[in-house]
């Protein structure tokens, strides 16, 4: 039986550990290793049953079981500081934390998982008329994703920048996610993309799923979104997680901030609708500089089917007068805040300032330049663990 955790497939059978569709090389012993964890990961291995089960009981030091842990999390995309995949349990031992699924062989990952699944499409209206659209899909306990930059719920659905993540954040949940005023299959023809207005189209969203509580995910720009309706609903949000967020926008950045936003906001409105994708792969080298090519072609693609020139650009400019840095106190619900430690697109500062300014909030980094994190970035499994980890506590 293939285990399989995030984007890794540790099967038995073979002695292979997969990273998607490539093998990870490790010794025989760190494969040992993390087999034996996995398959006790219901609670802590001490150190003497490790030398048992993966050295036979022969004497072996403090350092060598050490380097072992430490190669182990090294081909897992984790580290002793983040261990969002082993765990040191100081004066116990180690333990396996990531989410395991059983999986026959050759079973498919979380991309092809998501192809499996029918989304099911709706529509409601947010306070002002503008016509939202939302999907639900998989079963479980919900899992609310807010909309960022930019979302269309079909096209998203099939493309290599996000199936893995809706594949990974679907196990055992159902994931609910809507788009933005603007874009996607929401209303195109809007004013107003004040986070008020973004908070009133989450609202209307949670209304007609008939939602009363649930764990609220924001991505980039649906940090801030997420931050100010969980400030105002703290008896429906239940845990809340911010990932490459920020409290305040562009404008509130410094001059050479401004002047390159600025910038950006004239080459939208120049050249977003062209065919040619030359305008649109400056956002995507700031997004997801390390992507794969294909990747990289999606999202370009991505952006030109999921808003005119003028919606883009329209949000992109009101994103500059974000301000919830008075709701940062307001907020109740126990709150994770990740961030790319380089991210080309939100310094983290950003999401250091979110920690900050949440009572009691987690923070952590991630080792990427991405601001969405491909299926081939490690920095993916490491996120995602955490992510399920504190969701799960």
């Amino acid at each position: 039986m293939t285990h399989v955790f995030g984007e890794y497939a540790l099967d038995p059978d073979t002695i292979e550990l997969r990273r998607g569709a490539n093998i990870v090389a490790i010794e025989p012993q760190v494969f040992a290793l993390i087999q034996y964890l996995i398959e006790h990961r219901e609670r802590v291995i001490s150190r003497d049953e490790l030398i048992e089960a993966v050295w036979g009981g022969r004497f072996v030091s403090d350092s060598a079981i050490s380097s072992r842990v430490k190669s182990a999390r090294k081909a897992l995309g984790d580290d002793g500081r983040t261990q969002a995949v082993i765990k040191t349990v100081h004066g116990k031992g180690v333990r396996f934390v990531a989410p395991v699924e059983a999986a026959e062989p050759g079973a498919a990952g979380p991309a092809l998982r998501v192809q499996g699944v029918q989304q099911d499409i709706r529509f409601c209206r947010s306070a002002d008329g503008t016509q939202i659209a939302y999907a639900t899909a998989g079963e479980g306990r919900p899992l609310v994703k807010t909309a960022n930059w930019l979302n269309h719920l079909e096209f998203d659905w099939k493309s290599p920048v996000w199936t893995h993540i809706f594949g990974d954040l679907m196990q055992g949940q159902q994931l609910v996610r809507y788009d933005a005023r603007g874009n996607g299959l929401s209303d195109w023809d809007v004013s107003d993309f004040s986070v008020d207005r973004q908070v009133e189209d989450l609202e209307a969203v949670i209304d007609a799923t008939g939602l009363t509580r649930f764990p609220l995910l924001g991505l980039s720009q649906g940090c801030a979104v997420s931050v100010a309706y969980a400030a105002r609903h703290p008896e429906k949000v239940t845990k809340l997680v911010l990932v490459g967020g920020y409290a305040r926008g562009w404008r509130h950045g410094g001059h050479k901030m401004v002047a390159e936003t600025d910038a950006l906001i004239t080459l939208i409105r120049t050249g977003w609708g062209r065919n040619n994708p030359v305008f649109r792969q400056i956002f995507t080298g700031l997004f997801m500089p390390t992507a794969p090519a294909e990747n990289q072609a999606a999202f370009n693609e991505l952006q030109r089917i999921t808003a005119s020139p003028q919606s883009a650009a329209a949000l992109l400019d009101a994103l500059g007068d974000v301000d919830v840095r008075d709701d940062l106190g307001a907020v109740q619900a126990p709150t994770l805040v990740i961030h790319a430690r380089r991210d080309m697109r939100v310094p983290m500062g950003g999401g250091r300032e979110l920690a900050s300014g949440i009572k009691g909030a987690r923070f952590m980094t991630l080792e990427t330049d991405n601001h969405v994190i491909p299926s081939t970035d490690p920095a993916w499994a490491v996120c995602y663990a955490a992510i399920r980890n504190f969701l799960m506590e």
